[in-house]
């Protein structure tokens, strides 16, 4: 599955217009890839307690129009589902929007639009940011109380 069958689609994630702030992701490459790629060995879709999230900058998140590339993993393999490219504002506003949020609710949601099919939505409430070396950059990250790193 290759990065540029990927579009980031913003929409306003102002608390005040949307419960949850949802980024949402355009799918345009082949169906059966997606479909295998977020499927567990049982048939079923990787559920959302066994996916991490992260954004690794290609340059300082301090930088005017900074990108990166968002990756959804299977905690327990390691293996990547998913990444794409995306501009760090969008998922910087995405992890604001999340924090004025409240705890008891996922704090933000993963929409995959799918040519065909319902869409793929993942409800989560991390989010691990790295720098381009690969060091956490715990202010621009999104990790729930009660979470040791």
């Amino acid at each position: 599955m290759r990065r540029d069958h990927f579009t980031v689609v913003t929409e306003s994630l102002d608390p005040a217009d949307v419960a949850t702030p949802t980024l949402d992701i355009n799918y345009d490459g082949p169906k059966e890839t997606l479909t295998d790629q977020l499927t567990n060995t049982d048939g079923e879709l990787v559920p959302e307690s066994e996916i991490d999230a992260a954004y690794r900058f290609h340059e300082q998140p301090d930088e005017a129009a900074a990108t990166g590339v968002f990756s959804l993993t299977h905690r327990i393999t390691g293996e990547y589902l998913l990444e794409f490219s995306a501009d760090a504002d969008d998922i910087m506003d995405l992890v604001q929007a999340a924090r004025e949020g409240t705890e008891e609710e996922a704090s933000y949601r993963i929409r995959i639009n799918r040519e065909e099919g319902q869409p793929i939505v993942y409800d989560l409430d991390s989010m691990l940011a790295y720098d381009p070396d690969g060091n956490l950059l715990r202010q621009d990250s999104l990790i729930p109380s009660g979470v040791e790193l």
